[in-house]
């Protein structure tokens, strides 16, 4: 723990984005700025972090990885251009870059029909980029379809009763006679994938992926039913071909059921989004440097507790003896909470201004406002 005789001379900024508002690396600016205005000595290191949804590849990239696209088919068969990021042999692959909710056009949902295709050809070109370690992220995703557009793009054949092949999305699936999985690209084989996720759901069932997230993607009560009990079919007919029952297992039902198609099809592991991340990015070295940790993200509340890249990173910076501050737009979590999270103090942007909708519209002036009332109780 910093010492308290001292000023603070290192400070590491490891926070996630404030959805809707700022990126993790905006965050980490205007922290940087309004740190510097009180103590302008100080050294800051910024690491933006992530835990597998939104932001993860950006995450990626603002730590040294170099930025790749390919054109890949949107959520609604439309092209897109996805971004992913690679160093090395290792490559950051964010399902939400081609299959996200982002890519609907605003206002329309297609619950029973948005599929993963798009990321499978998305994975496919990091293969073509030689990547043998795949880093998963997944979540905020359109699509619940079980990951069966993804393995489609990689090879997979799965077809009715006709032999005909299903159509795109979930709804499709009740309609799944057989599931072969021998065509899938070889490579992948050869390659290990990490499933990051920040969720734990099974696949299906009353904590599934449609009970749970699908009235997010529009889905009504009926589509959930068709949604749950199609995915319930497609889990059976993968099974008895492809390996042992892995449709509970933690994160299958991950991305609208995408972790289940990683899990079964790809052979892949299944890790807390934000522990695969702070591996990736490299946190452990830039702990060693620091005396002071400051992350967060746009709402500090009960599901920060589960998964979330602030408990991770407070967790991290705890088993060192490093204190840890936070900077969100709201709070609700108690200080004896965030105390046990491994947190000794949150700032909430509400507690600079009240109005929720300002806070989102001038989040960046704000948190520089937050970063010097930091300033003023820890480095001065």
């Amino acid at each position: 723990m910093a010492d308290a005789a001292r000023p603070t001379r290192h400070v590491l900024i490891a926070a996630d984005k404030f959805k809707g508002s700022l990126t993790a690396v905006q965050v980490a600016e205007h922290v940087t700025a309004g740190l510097r205005r009180v103590a302008p000595g100080v050294e800051v290191e910024a690491l933006p972090v992530a835990d597998g949804g939104d932001g993860t590849v950006d995450a990626a990239i603002a730590a040294g990885f170099e930025r790749r696209e390919a054109r890949v088919s949107g959520p609604l068969g439309d092209l897109v251009t996805a971004t992913y990021a690679l160093r090395g042999d290792t490559a950051v692959v964010e399902m939400a870059e081609a299959s996200g909710l982002r890519h609907l056009p605003e206002g329309v949902f297609e619950p029973l029909t948005a599929s993963t295709y798009g990321t499978g050809e998305l994975l496919r070109s990091a293969l073509d980029a030689g990547a043998r370690t795949i880093v998963f992220g997944v979540g905020g995703s359109a699509t619940t379809d079980g990951g069966a557009g993804m393995l489609a793009a990689l090879g997979a054949r799965f077809l009715d009763k006709n032999d005909e092949p299903i159509a795109p999305g979930g709804g499709s699936l009740g309609d799944l006679a057989t599931a072969d999985l021998s065509g899938l690209d070889p490579r992948l084989a050869r390659v290990s994938i990490v499933l990051a996720s920040d969720v734990d759901n099974p696949l299906t069932g009353p904590k599934g992926a449609p009970a749970v997230y699908g009235p997010q993607k529009g889905a009504d009560e009926q589509d959930v039913a068709t949604l749950d009990a199609a995915l319930s079919h497609y889990a059976r007919v993968l099974e008895k071909t492809a390996m042992p029952t892995v449709a509970q297992s933690p994160g299958a039902g991950a991305a609208g059921g995408i972790g289940y198609g990683a899990l079964v099809g790809l052979g892949a592991t299944f890790r807390p989004g934000i522990d695969v991340m702070l591996d990736v990015l490299g946190f452990a070295d830039a702990l060693d440097r620091a005396d002071l940790v400051i992350t967060g993200e746009g709402s500090l509340d009960e599901q920060t507790l589960h998964g979330k890249a602030p408990a991770g990173v407070a967790a991290a910076a705890r088993a060192q003896n490093i204190e840890v501050i936070a900077v969100c737009g709201r709070l609700t979590l108690a200080p004896e909470v965030l105390g046990r999270a491994g947190i000794r103090r949150a700032y909430a942007l509400t507690e600079l201004e009240p109005d929720p909708a300002v806070c989102m519209a001038q989040a960046g002036p704000i948190l520089e406002r937050v970063a010097e009332n930091i300033a003023h109780d820890f480095l001065s």
